[in-house]
């Protein structure tokens, strides 16, 4: 059965490593971490909503070596790149209600058993702010690196700050295309679907396209917004990857699995909500949980 599962791509100029959601199939690993480059394209299949909640124990369990985690609180920033407003109506108050909903959860809580060396874990999170940019796109395909100058524009606008435990996602609007860079070969049209990564010391931030537009589809969702069922899934994938493996050198397993990674497209159900936060349904995948060895929605 072929499914889409998160790979690791790397920016070649600036030696950069990201986690991207990529189709591959089952038994193919994602890409380690200690590899510079390694691009994974489609393979052309169809992707299958994932029923089994014990499917992709990829590996074994994640292991820790010797990283940052978004310890305590982390605060999570959404940006809204949007030069025409071509999204659904309903799509910035779903996603903002999804950060606002997530923190203190029991997917979240499964985050507590992801420690650094001083036993310290991700416990929370906090939506700390949202900020709409109608300034027009420097480019088309955007590049990874327009995304990184949105980040730091947004941070000098609002006097928003890097750290560990700031997070930064940057939402692009219906049908813009994003390309890791100028080789056009890794790209939102032609292999994944969302990555986060960081730049400079500590400025964590995750890219994401308008997931409607790019087969990005787990199910149908329970919203009434299909594009911003499909954007939440694909977010709340990276804030937890990024919450347990934020400089790409803390949690994943032997072929380069993150906790997401492990789990993609694994929701337990074939349509509708599988998961209830803060009285509201959502369409979430799930995450690996170590001490089941397998893909859950709640932690231990």
């Amino acid at each position: 059965m072929k499914q889409r599962a998160l790979t690791v791509l790397a920016f070649p100029l600036l030696l950069l490593i990201i986690s991207a959601l990529t189709p591959l199939s089952a038994s193919a690993a994602s890409s380690a971490h200690f590899q510079k480059v390694h691009f994974l394209q489609h393979d052309g299949s169809t992707k299958s909503v994932v029923t089994n909640a014990k499917y992709a124990p990829l590996a074994g369990n994640l292991s820790y070596h010797g990283g940052a985690v978004e310890a305590g609180t982390t605060n999570t920033y959404a940006i809204f790149w949007e030069p025409t407003g071509n999204v659904s109506s309903t799509y910035h108050s779903l996603i903002e209600r999804y950060f606002g909903d997530i923190g203190g959860s029991g997917l979240y809580n499964n985050n507590k058993q992801y420690k650094n060396s001083s036993g310290q874990y991700p416990s929370n999170t906090s939506f700390a702010g949202a900020w709409v940019d109608t300034s027009g796109y420097p480019e088309s395909p955007l590049l990874d690196s327009d995304i990184q100058n949105e980040v730091s524009y947004a941070q000098s606008v609002n006097g928003w700050s890097s750290s560990v435990n700031n997070i930064f996602f940057v939402f692009t609007e219906a049908g813009q295309d994003l390309c890791f860079d100028s080789s056009y070969s890794q790209c939102a049209s032609n292999a994944f679907c969302a990555y986060h990564s960081y730049f400079g010391s500590n400025t964590i931030y995750a890219a994401m396209p308008y997931a409607y537009s790019f087969s990005c589809n787990g199910g149908n969702g329970p919203n009434g917004d299909q594009a911003a069922d499909e954007t939440i899934n694909v977010t709340s994938h990276e804030q937890i990857e990024a919450a347990t493996d934020p400089l790409l050198n803390a949690w994943y397993d032997s072929s380069g699995s993150e906790i997401g990674d492990k789990c993609a497209w694994n929701f337990g159900n074939s349509s509708g909500a599988n998961i209830t936060l803060n009285g509201n349904p959502y369409r979430l995948q799930k995450e690996w949980d170590n001490a089941k060895r397998g893909c859950v929605l709640t932690g231990p």
